[in-house]
């Protein structure tokens, strides 16, 4: 099939590539090609794919509302170390394209419910990766990765058989509780943002010691520093996949699948004949309800809401069609 010009000129504008570039980069190749020795295998031969860019780093970008300066040294050169990994860790971020798609319809509302800015979404994304029972070195679990004791702390509730840090619903209601908190300490999303990573009193004591400078500036451990930049930077590439080179059609993302709730009182001993009842299998019912930890659950007393999944979406026998962000797909 003939090549569309149209359709190359967003990437030579997206890769900053010039016609004089692109005609160096084919004398290259000619000139690799002179230099292989006569006989050398094919498969040894030098080639080039294709060129590799770094992506470029704006002067300030917008979060929570407020626009974050990039210029100095150490602002310009941290995001730009997570804006270029996101980028050419191309089987990575397009997964997490593909898990928001289902993800993101479930926490937007919670986030609004709680005034929490909606950028905040992109903290549970570089968090967990969107995965509700990711589970950390440090013992911590969920889409928002919750240690044991904050996790308690917030109101979600651990027993042997139920751990509501996988709850994407409780677990996100949890982390807003958490955030509201900390931006009533600090008035700033930013420290909001870093302290969810440091904790609470070690952004402020940082503050303090330092002279209260801007928590972007502050001398933090490394992966407290970078934490706000891998925020704002997989923000920008959510916002913008084509100009960093993701091209995503709506049938690549995962669609959502519709669910019913069956509301449990009592304990059951049996949650494969209880899956089983629901006309479902014993592993789906743990995949959409991930907070259960064990082949029983236990209530206590408390009731719970089970997922159960509609057998008519659990297919792709017909494509996905919903795009939860238009952004996200070429036009």
């Amino acid at each position: 099939m003939q090549q569309n010009p149209n359709n190359i000129r967003p990437w030579l504008y997206v890769l900053g590539i010039s016609a004089a570039a692109l005609a160096g980069a084919t004398l290259l190749l000619s000139f690799l090609d002179s230099q292989t020795p006569a006989g050398k295998p094919q498969d040894l031969q030098p080639q080039v794919a294709a060129l590799t860019v770094t992506p470029h780093v704006p002067d300030w970008v917008e979060f929570c509302g407020a626009r974050i300066d990039l210029e100095r040294y150490n602002r310009h050169e941290g995001f730009d170390r997570e804006i270029a990994s996101f980028t050419y860790q191309h089987s990575a971020t397009l997964l997490l394209f593909k898990r928001a798609n289902r993800i993101f319809p479930i926490i937007e509302p919670i986030l609004k419910q709680y005034d929490i800015p909606d950028d905040f979404k992109y903290l549970a994304v570089i968090e967990s990766q969107l995965n509700p029972k990711a589970n950390s070195p440090a013992r911590a679990v969920g889409l928002w990765q919750f240690v044991e004791t904050t996790a308690r702390e917030y109101g979600l509730r651990i027993t042997s058989t139920v751990d509501e840090r996988c709850d994407i619903a409780k677990s996100t209601v949890a982390a807003c509780r958490y955030l509201r908190a900390a931006y009533d300490k600090y008035g700033d999303w930013l420290s909001v943002a870093s302290s969810y990573n440091g904790g609470m009193g070690r952004i402020s004591s940082a503050s303090r010691y330092q002279g209260g400078q801007n928590s972007l500036d502050l001398w933090l451990v490394e992966e407290t520093s970078r934490y706000p930049y891998r925020i704002m930077a997989i923000k920008q590439i959510f916002e913008n996949p084509y100009r960093y080179g993701f091209l995503i059609r709506p049938f690549d993302l995962y669609k959502p699948i519709r669910t019913r709730s069956v509301e449990v009182k009592s304990d059951i001993s049996d949650l494969p004949a209880f899956a089983r009842a629901q006309g479902i299998t014993y592993a789906d019912l743990k995949r959409f309800n991930p907070w259960l930890r064990d082949r029983r659950l236990l209530t206590a007393g408390r009731k719970y809401q089970l997922l159960i999944p509609d057998p008519a979406d659990m297919s792709y026998d017909q494509p996905n069609t919903y795009v939860h962000d238009p952004r996200w797909v070429a036009n």
